[in-house]
Parts: structure tokens; C-alpha cells; sequence
């Protein structure tokens, strides 16, 4: 083990001479999914890594800041919500395959979203939340709420829903992660619930979630990969697509493809084939026709404006006000102000659970509930749906507009 570490250390050295044949990217990445650490990164790595052990539980572990994503974990999730329009109007298709498949697309669709580099997400501390609006060109909206509402197991609860176009999508995502060497892998646990408001006899879309796996975090260059199968099924229409996103092979296989087959209850009905950060299709079993379920390259860009409250008018739960400080010192690069900016709010946040447990309360959410096990929004959608935009907006955002300052 230690020859391992002695080894990632003259690996970091060397970065700072000039390029090795380590230090190339390896063949057939994208380029935003590398990363190359200066000598100073190296040593903080190097040094943190030391301390670790193979299978070792990374919850606790404490991750420098020049590794960070300058963004909360709450809003990370709102990658998922940029085209949600592949289902718009899906009620509409008489085929509940055809409607299987504008699901698919959907949450194929939101996997192309992803920071550059190999970067971890803020950990959202207990009763944080982030919101937002979408704002279609239809002149429509969308509204996402997502909570942390658990903290030992970290579980993040979230939110969406357009009323006018009849979608909502309710899920928990509760990652664990492990050190396992050359790697650390993020196993995503949870669901995205997906409904068709408009096709209620559909009942629920549930697709869940592949693992994540930082790659190369001793020796060589840093790759961010997707790895192992995910299912993604209809109970009330027998559609179901069980999804293998493949991890490249030491000697063979390619970064970011994935392979899969859809299925009408036992019957095959097509294969899903390609590459998650460029283009995906479905070849029909019987027809042997293909069609395209996405394609990052030329629609990756159309994603509907995303609408924020600003810092000021936000409340100091609220994501991005919570963490501003770390953000803003990530922006400038100064990692001194990060950690500094980092630990404050950590600090905090601890010594409220401390109260808290001294009282022998327990933390109850904001926006959402636990309900036969699954989190579940404390909000039920009316069946008129300008009425509902109205009602889950002022839900989202209780007497907004905030009245002005004199």
C-alpha cells in the first residue's frame, strides 16, 4: 500500500517538469472529463489519501476545496431537469411504448450536463434547499424544489413540476462513496419518479441511477467515468429498459458508452446503443430501424433559461447564500478563503445538531415528507393547471415577491 502512495507523490512531481506519458489524457475521453493536478494539488491529495484505506466510507472524509464544483449538490440535480420538453405532450401518444420511450430520451438526455474535469458538488448540510424556475418558449414554466433531509444517511429530496405541461418528477438521491485504490466510487442510490399528470392510468415512470467513478486519483490522469446498470420501468405498462452504462476496459472498450435493451413486458422491442456525452439511439428488434433518443452535440445547448432568486433575497438555507463565500473564493482561486469560507459553514451546521440533539428534537423538513418510505413533496397538484402554477409557486415561494426596502 504505502508503495502505491510513494508512488502517486513522484507521479505529482513529475507533473510540475513538464508532460510524461502518464500525464497525457488517456485516449477517447472527452476533454471535459480530465483533470491534471498542479504540484501543490498533488501533495494535498497525496497527503489526504495516505490516511485512507481500500473500502474505506468517504462520508466523513473531508475533500480539499480545489476539487470542489463551485455549486451545491441541490443544484447539481437540476442537470436532470434541462430537457424535460422530451416529454412535454407525451399524453398525447396512444402507444405507452412511444410514451416509454420520450421518458427514456428525458433522462437520457440529462447525463451530457456535467461540470469540466473531475469535481465534486458542495455536500448540502441538513435543512439547506435550493429552488428555482424554468422559463419555456411557450411562455410555460417549470419549478424545482430539492432539500437535504437527512444528514446520517445524507439523502437529498427534490421536486419538479410544470402544471401547464403536465409533468412531474419526484426523487431522493443518497450517494455513498468508497475508496477503492486508484479510484473512489460514488454508489447513487434512489430514484427519479417520473408522472404524467395528464396520463394518470400510467401511474409512475421509475428510473434509477448509475454509480460514479473518479478514476486515476494516484497515478496517471484524473478521468470521471459512469459504471454499472441502471432500470428504468413502468409498472403499469410492462415497459421496462434495464441500462448498462460500461466503464472502459484496461486493454479495451471506450469511455461513456453505454448499451441497453427495452422491453414490453418479456418481449424485446429494441436496443439502445452509443455514447451518453454525444449521441444515443434505439434500434427496433423487428424493423431493425433506428432512431435517435438524443443527441448532446446538436441539442445539448437547448436547455430553458434557469431563473435564481438573487443572493440577497434568498433565505440563509437557501443554497447558493449558504455557501457564497466558498463559491466566491473557488471563483477567484484563492483555496486559502475556500477552506476558511468551507469550514465555517460545516462548523455551524454542527453545532446546530449539537442543539438540537440537546434538546431531544429531531429536524423535520421544510418541503417534503417521508411516506411509505420514499420522500414525497408536502404539495398535491390540482387538476386545473393555471391554478396549480399559482399554487406551487406561492408553495416554493411563500409571499413572493419580497416586499422592497425603503
Amino acid at each position: 500500500m504505502m508503495g502505491i502512495f510513494g508512488q502517486a507523490s513522484s507521479q505529482f512531481k513529475r507533473a510540475r517538469g513538464g508532460s510524461s506519458v502518464e500525464d497525457n489524457a488517456p485516449e477517447d475521453t472527452e476533454p471535459d472529463d480530465t483533470s491534471v493536478l498542479d504540484e501543490n494539488e498533488g501533495s494535498v491529495i497525496s497527503s489526504m489519501i495516505s490516511q485512507l484505506r481500500v473500502g474505506m466510507d468517504l462520508s466523513k472524509v473531508t475533500f480539499p476545496t480545489f476539487v470542489l464544483e463551485p455549486r451545491s449538490m441541490l443544484e447539481r440535480i437540476t442537470d436532470f431537469m434541462s430537457h424535460p420538453d422530451l416529454i412535454f405532450g407525451a399524453e398525447h401518444c396512444d402507444d405507452p411504448e412511444e410514451r416509454f420511450l420520450r421518458v427514456l430520451s428525458y433522462y437520457l438526455a440529462g447525463w451530457h450536463m456535467k461540470p469540466k474535469g473531475v469535481k465534486k458538488p458542495y455536500n448540502p448540510i441538513l435543512g439547506e434547499f435550493f429552488r428555482c424556475r424554468y422559463d419555456y418558449p411557450n411562455g410555460t414554466h417549470g419549478f424545482y424544489i430539492a432539500e437535504q433531509v437527512s444528514h446520517h444517511p445524507p439523502i437529498s429530496a427534490f421536486y419538479y413540476v410544470s402544471p401547464a405541461n403536465g409533468v412531474s418528477i419526484i426523487g431522493e438521491l443518497r450517494p455513498k462513496s468508497k475508496f477503492l485504490g486508484n479510484s473512489v466510487s460514488t454508489t447513487m442510490e434512489g430514484e427519479n419518479r417520473v408522472r404524467l399528470l395528464r396520463a394518470a392510468s400510467d401511474g409512475e415512470y421509475v428510473v434509477t441511477m448509475p454509480n460514479m467513478y473518479a478514476r486515476g486519483i494516484l497515478f496517471g490522469k484524473m478521468v470521471l467515468e459512469l459504471g454499472d446498470t441502471c432500470t428504468a420501468k413502468n409498472e403499469k405498462t410492462g415497459m421496462s429498459c434495464d441500462l448498462e452504462f460500461k466503464t472502459k476496459g484496461f486493454f479495451s472498450g471506450t469511455y461513456n458508452a453505454i448499451a441497453g435493451k427495452v422491453r414490453n413486458k418479456s418481449a424485446e422491442v429494441g436496443e439502445i446503443s452509443g455514447k451518453w456525452s454525444t449521441v444515443m439511439d434505439l434500434k427496433n428488434t423487428k424493423s431493425g430501424k433506428r432512431r435517435v433518443l438524443f443527441d448532446a452535440v446538436k441539442d445539448g445547448g437547448n436547455v430553458a433559461p434557469m431563473w435564481v432568486a438573487d443572493e440577497e433575497e434568498q433565505e440563509e438555507s437557501e443554497s447558493r447564500r449558504l455557501w457564497s463565500k466558498l463559491t466566491a473564493a473557488i471563483d477567484h482561486k484563492d483555496m486559502e478563503a475556500a477552506t476558511v469560507a468551507k469550514s465555517e459553514v460545516e462548523d455551524a451546521q454542527r453545532e446546530s445538531r449539537r442543539k438540537l440533539e440537546g434538546s431531544g428534537q429531531q429536524h423535520t423538513p421544510r418541503f417534503f415528507r417521508l411516506f411509505n418510505g420514499r420522500w414525497e413533496p408536502k404539495f398535491t397538484v390540482s387538476e386545473d393547471p393555471i391554478k396549480a402554477t399559482e399554487e406551487v409557486q406561492q408553495w416554493i415561494w411563500p409571499g413572493w415577491p419580497p416586499a422592497k426596502t425603503p
